[in-house]
């Protein structure tokens, strides 16, 4: 779907206001100590507080997370929006599409404001991994899928689809190898710890106090990066999910605590607000494929976002591929013959972290600030998805 249309068009253009997050804590780190609700109220707040707005004017709060259960449950989009202050009008709901669940989110969001179902409304995304570990929505795999699915894909009563083997298959496929796996590794390290250093992550980060040797501190940077990380220590880990195989720890993405949010209108609205947007929706995509091999998703939903939108790769100035695994950007580049400059310039969630829920308002947040700092008309966000789906989204500077 494009959300370019002629002059003339009643179909409204979204755009992002602002976007925020958090910094991403390590799973027992730094951020364990936040309640999911209390971290996503508080780039709610930051939000309201960044730009002015009025949140009674707020028509949804529209919250991606994926294990949603204990702390994370019973809609937490509506517990988080009152935990930062809003009205008790301001509605709010909690979606899952996996690890694409806040890019989703953002998607939904633009969409209705495209429709005219919404004037404003914010999208964003948490996980705190540590509070609420990953699979504590399915404590038995045996229940996952039904008897259909297991007799279509070939599954036992008790077989798990698992995404580290799903990365492994798509290394396979696109024959990477364990060093290419590891450089690109390492490089997520070095172009995240020289982000930081030269400030770029400043403006789209919200300090969070934490609790350090029992006295609180300001938290102002991802913890997960490790500057002096080398290939050769990257290669002296061992694989975890095949005992041949060539995923490991350190080229695999980090289990993480976090959350995002976008400030989302028309620009109408905007425009009557005295509200300056930094960037507009221009495409969307969707893809499905093979839910064993449910990684490769990127790649057709990329081609999709292409052709619905007109551009080529040549046409994107940044992209953001989620790095669940390095096999994943370097499968997707491969496939699409992208060059590495242009991709996760400020490095990925091997060195950032992947909080599930909050990376693809991590992301949007993080590709559209690049964006304005390095004045690039059109940027590309894509994420592989649980199940064998993926997002795209192709954002337009202003």
């Amino acid at each position: 779907m494009r959300a370019q249309h002629g002059k003339g068009d009643s179909i409204e253009q979204a755009v992002i206001i602002d976007a925020v997050r958090t910094p991403v804590g390590r799973r027992g780190g730094q951020l364990s100590g936040w309640h999911p609700i209390d971290l996503t109220a508080e780039v709610l707040s930051a939000l309201v507080s960044r730009t002015g707005i009025d949140p009674a004017a707020v028509d949804d709060v529209i919250l991606g997370c994926v294990d949603q259960v204990g702390e994370q449950g019973v809609n937490a989009a509506r517990w988080a929006l009152l935990g930062a202050g809003f009205p008790d009008t301001v509605p709010g709901t909690t979606i899952d599409r996996q690890c694409g669940s806040s890019q989703q989110a953002a998607h939904f969001a633009a969409q209705g404001v495209m429709a005219g179902a919404y004037d404003m409304v914010i999208a964003c995304g948490v996980e705190s991994m540590t509070r609420v570990p990953m699979f504590a929505n399915l404590p038995n795999p045996a229940d996952a899928y039904g008897s259909r699915v297991r007799a279509r894909y070939g599954l036992g009563a008790s077989d798990f689809i698992h995404q580290g083997e799903s990365g492994e298959l798509i290394a396979d496929r696109w024959e990477i190898d364990r060093d290419a796996l590891d450089v690109f590794a390492a490089e997520s390290h070095h172009r995240a710890a020289q982000a930081t250093a030269e400030g770029r992550f400043a403006r789209e980060i919200h300090a969070v106090t934490v609790d350090q040797d029992g006295s609180p501190v300001e938290m102002t940077a991802d913890q997960g990066i490790r500057a002096s990380t080398t290939v050769d220590a990257l290669a002296a880990l061992k694989p975890v999910f095949r005992d041949d195989g060539r995923l490991t720890a350190g080229n695999s993405s980090q289990i993480s605590d976090g959350a995002a949010a976008l400030l989302i209108t028309s620009e109408r609205v905007a425009q009557r607000l005295g509200l300056t947007p930094l960037a507009r929706f221009h495409t969307f995509a969707l893809a499905g494929v093979d839910p064993v091999e449910m990684l490769s998703g990127p790649i057709p939903a990329t081609r999709l976002a292409f052709e619905r939108s007109g551009l080529g790769a040549d046409d994107i100035g940044l992209f953001e591929v989620n790095e669940a695994f390095a096999s994943v950007p370097l499968a997707w580049m491969k496939d699409l013959n992208i060059d590495v400059d242009r991709v996760n310039v400020n490095g990925g969630a091997i060195a950032l972290g992947h909080p599930l829920g909050c990376s693809g308002a991590r992301l949007m947040t993080t590709l559209v600030h690049a964006m304005t700092a390095r004045r690039v008309r059109y940027g590309l966000q894509t994420m592989c998805e649980g199940g064998g789906t993926a997002n795209a989204t192709i954002l337009e500077l202003i």
